[in-house]
């Protein structure tokens, strides 16, 4: 959500908002919500300043109204933001972001989302800084006094910066001094109920001593340090632009010197950057992890981060790759106590105490991994993602945590309703790492987070493990959405690895594969009383045969290698809120086990599968699960043994012969491609008796190594001596690429080169033919072809594709053009006749097999197979959205856009915008308008108001023009507003 454009409606002339993101001052036990603003100020003779603007806000930002400047940080050459462990002495790798700003007189706790929008607004903070050239004067920060408050107090004093004082912008003395924020903040670790704070860190802040994650974003920056060699567990050190300071205010830049590969390392610890002389990460003690964060702002889930440094050696990765095939060589296995859990919540706050869920009867788990669905169903949560529920369910869960141990939070990503928690046993913290957390959401036109996945991988000890937290399409007959969601999820979420040259794990690549949510499987084939009564007599196992998940299972169309316990518990699905009773409301849903726990991997022990009906908040009852997970522990005298075998053995191959290759395919031709159809061709690479790194390279004077409608996955990748790799070669048209080659400017013709390094280059031809579709084709042109696409012929698609917006019929084509084009009233009239009353339309997502049945029944013409057998709803509905999206100009065309925003709110100067539209756009907008209209006359029974179809089609109907930045929220708002009032005022 980009709160800048609220900040910039405040700001001064000549003042401009970088960046904007929202974060939680911590001030002792008190937290509050700050919206920070990096605001740039250009100065008369050329050169610039910058500042930190602290507003306090409404919960989402979307104007100057909502947001109340509180103070002004000026960002000087005192002026540090460094990285901070959130948990005292403990750290772990890849978990939120807590940041410490620090001044002369200044010394703040900030706790900024995980993501990487908060690494772009650190990034930019740095840039910001001053540096240390002597020849450039200090910032005076002149321009801040226009935000001077009406008392008369200091509000600027070049020796030690700005103040802003009285008013609104109180002093710092005192109230934010360093004795402040020594008494409040530090570690926050789980005791059962119990938060138990370490003060450690910041009270030695302020007596002078050792500073926590002293590498600092800021005029200090610099002696950023990256501790992580993947498996290896190397340690390799990295340095930016300028030194970094010690706690006394000196600098150690003069010990680092550059090693040869780009990086700048610390000549006290030498050899430390060869593989052979490198610390393994299972033996850090708790000051070694210190240390190491002391040194270092970033994690290694710091993508910005990593894709700016130098790539990882040849050599490194070759030792990799060697010790995770010999693994076993130095590894044993030891058995950790894993508890999973999952709760649908719909929508309600925590009401009651969690610890039968998640601590009652069991002994102390090493790991907890808690997963919610319907966390928050209010439409603000589902539009701009913002939501009060997150905290209250994080803190329900932290304060029941198991009394016997202390718990640590390794990370919590959620994306609308759908949230994952993942702590680890204190003692655990050192041998966590490579964190990482995704989200994809499977909502209508597969991007909504309505329904969706989130994920948690991380390394503990020598396992990989990936944790994944779904909520898969509602309904008992939309079983195959279901399985499409889960391919979905499987498909999309992937993690960027440390080493950018490596290609992105996906969720199979981990050892061991953790799948909990809300996966909405039903029972079918039996009558709700049958089930009834079944679940009353405990026969669990006959009604566990008519499971949905268990025959889409059995049928290998989901989960294929995963495991489940059995089902020795009732169905948690669906309850009367508050009580134990089966639904009773007018629907009547059938029980059913929608709440499920899988796995994948090996050495997993499942020790217990249930539910827990003592928990009456939800319409679900939680369900939890708790395993015994053999984890692959180091022995260290081994791994020393093994990595210099392998370094030996690579000495002596090093100076071999150059890398050479060799490939299964060269030429590829793709037949008559679709419109978003995923085409996949692929080959092997099979290597010779030298090791090597390969990657896709771009053509001389081309952005990108393929053109947009192509994809090599993987696109770079290192093999191994006599190894093989498959590359699939993925072809996609979608709503970029379709236009131009429906108009012939573009065609399905390309050459890859892929380069070895230190090798030669090969080359691969690929081409193919396009069927053109009325999806990415102009209004007008459609309003032309009066004959189905695929009828008429790629010369006439061209001239018809290429044909001016503003053309008017001058007698010289054969027939008359069609008012609005056919495809259009095809699936108007579909909807108009079938589903004016379809509850959840244009909210609930279709079925890709049946859109593509729809796109081809538009563009052969033969529309009697829409009805025969019948199309769902939701998939024509998602398909109207989808050709309104792929309309190369907009309904409201480009040139109006502007006019549009500006008179929102203005019922009569919006229809003469309308009015000035081309007259297929404007006909096409009316007929929409009229449609809408009659679907709010059924909102009784489909359950959509004016606010819901506006937010929908304002962003369809009303597009920002290309090329032009985005202002997405405050646009966003206006578009909607445009629409909406065209659906409450009759023609």
């Amino acid at each position: 959500m980009d709160q800048s454009v609220a900040i910039q409606e405040t700001l001064a002339e000549g003042e401009y908002c970088i960046i904007a993101v929202q974060g939680v001052l911590c001030e002792g036990d008190s937290r509050q919500s700050r919206l920070l603003g990096l605001i740039r100020y250009r100065l008369e003779h050329g050169g610039q300043e910058h500042a930190l603007f602290l507003y306090t806000h409404r919960r989402m930002a979307i104007t100057g109204d909502d947001v109340s400047l509180d103070q002004i940080v000026p960002v000087s050459r005192d002026f540090t933001l460094e990285e901070v462990p959130p948990d005292g002495e403990l750290y772990v790798l890849g978990s939120d972001v807590t940041v410490q700003l620090d001044t002369a007189e200044l010394n703040l706790i900030f706790h900024l989302p995980f993501g990487s929008h908060t690494r772009l607004f650190l990034q930019e903070v740095a840039r910001a800084c001053p540096g240390f050239d002597p020849a450039t004067p200090d910032p005076e920060f002149q321009w801040l006094s226009r935000h001077r408050c009406t008392q008369q107090e200091p509000c600027w004093n070049s020796a030690s910066g700005i103040r802003i004082g009285g008013g609104r912008y109180p002093s710092w003395d005192g109230r934010r001094g360093l004795e402040k924020a020594a008494a409040g903040a530090g570690s926050v670790l789980f005791r059962g109920g119990a938060m138990v704070q370490n003060r450690r860190g910041l009270e030695e802040v302020a007596r002078g001593g050792p500073r926590w994650g002293r590498g600092v974003v800021g005029a200090g920056l610099c002696g950023r340090r990256d501790v992580e060699l993947e498996r290896a567990g190397t340690e390799m050190s990295a340095a930016a632009d300028c030194p970094e300071r010690d706690s006394a205010g000196g600098s150690h830049f003069d010990d680092l010197r550059p090693n040869g590969k780009g990086l700048l390392v610390d000549q006290s610890a030498r050899g430390q950057d060869k593989p052979e002389n490198l610390l393994t990460r299972q033996t850090k003690s708790k000051s070694e992890i210190t240390d190491m964060v002391r040194s270092s702002t970033i994690t290694v889930s710091d993508k910005a981060h990593i894709l700016t440094m130098q790539k990882f050696g040849l050599r490194d990765t070759i030792v990799k790759s060697r010790l995770v095939q010999k693994e076993e060589d130095y590894t044993y296995i030891q058995n950790f106590r894993f508890f999973v859990g999952t709760y649908n919540v719909n929508g309600q706050s925590p009401k009651e105490c969690l610890q039968p869920w998640l601590s009652h009867g069991i002994q102390a788990p090493d790991v907890y991994c808690i997963g919610f669905q319907e966390l928050d169903l209010s439409k603000e949560a589902f539009f701009f993602h913002d939501t009060p529920k997150e905290e209250e369910w994080f803190k329900a869960v932290s304060e029941s945590l198991h009394p016997d141990a202390k718990y640590a939070k390794v990370k919590l990503i959620r994306l609308v309703g759908i949230m994952l928690l993942l702590y680890v046993k204190e003692e655990h913290a050192a041998h966590i790492s490579e964190v990482g957390a995704e989200t994809v959401g499977t909502g209508i036109m597969g991007r909504m987070g309505n329904k969706g996945g989130v994920a948690i991988r991380f390394q503990f000890h020598n396992t990989s493990i990936c944790v994944v937290n779904s909520h898969l399409a509602a309904h008992t007959e939309e079983y195959e959405r279901r399985n499409q969601d889960y391919k979905d999820i499987c498909s999309r979420m992937q993690f960027c690895q440390v080493d950018p040259s490596l290609p992105p794990l996906t969720i199979s690549k981990h050892d061991v594969v953790l799948w909990l949510g809300d996966l909405n499987y039903r029972i079918e084939e039996l009558e709700v009383e049958k089930v009834k009564k079944l679940i009353e007599e405990k026969d669990f196992q006959t009604l566990y045969a008519y499971d949905q998940l268990k025959t889409q299972v059995a049928a290998k169309a989901v989960f294929e290698g995963f495991t489940e316990g059995g089902l020795m518990f009732q169905p948690t699905y669906k309850y009367d809120t508050g009580s134990d009773e089966w639904d009773t409301s007018e629907k009547c849903r059938a029980p059913a086990w929608c709440d499920r726990i899988l796995w994948k991997g090996k050495n997993i022990t499942q020790l217990s599968y249930q539910s827990h009906m003592a928990l009456k908040t939800s319409d679900h009852k939680p369900v939890s699960s708790v395993f015994d997970i053999g984890v692959r522990v180091v022995k260290e005298e081994l791994y020393r043994k093994t990595l210099e075998e392998i370094v030996r053995s690579l000495d002596k191959m090093e100076n071999a012969n150059i890398p050479s290759v060799s490939l299964s395919k060269r030429e590829f031709y793709f037949q008559n491609v679709k419109y978003m159809q995923l085409r996949v061709e692929s080959f092997t690479i099979h290597n010779g008796q030298v090791p090597c790194q390969f990657e896709f390279i771009n053509k001389p004077d081309e952005k990108s190594y393929c053109k947009q409608w192509l994809n090599a996955n993987p696109s770079k990748g290192f093999l191994l001596p006599d190894a093989a790799m498959d590359i699939e070669l993925e072809l996609f048209v979608n709503k970029t690429t379709a236009t131009k080659l429906n108009s012939g400017e573009d065609k399905i013709e390309d050459i890859l080169v892929l380069h070895l390094e230190r090798g030669k280059d090969y080359f691969l031809s690929v081409s193919g033919n396009y069927l053109p579709s009325c999806f990415g084709t102009p209004i007008h042109t459609l309003c032309y072809m009066r004959e189905p696409i695929s009828d008429l012929s790629l010369e006439t698609v061209r001239e018809l594709t290429l044909m001016p917006l503003w053309t008017e019929d001058d007698g010289s084509h054969l027939e008359k053009p069609l008012e609005i084009p056919k495809e259009l009233w095809i699936m108007v009239d579909y909807l108009y006749q079938n589903a004016v009353q379809q509850e959840d339309l244009f909210q609930q997502p279709g079925l890709r097999l049946e859109f593509e049945h729809i796109r081809d029944c538009l563009d052969t013409g033969m529309i009697e197979t829409l009805s025969n057998p019948p199309t769902s709803n939701h998939s024509v509905a998602e398909a109207l959205l989808l050709f309104l999206e792929s309309l190369p100009e907009p309904v409201i065309c480009y040139s109006a856009y502007h006019n549009c925003l500006e008179c929102s709110g203005n019922y009569t100067a919006s229809k003469q915008v309308i009015s000035t539209l081309p007259t297929f756009h404007k006909n096409v907008f009316h007929y929409l308008m009229a449609f809408l209209q009659e679907l709010l006359k059924n909102s009784a029974k489909n359950h959509l108001d004016e606010n819901i179809l506006a937010s929908i089609f304002g962003s369809l109907l009303l597009r920002n023009p290309a090329g032009q930045q985005k202002l997405e929220m405050i646009e966003k708002k206006k578009a909607q507003e445009f629409i909406h009032q065209f659906l409450c005022n009759s023609p």
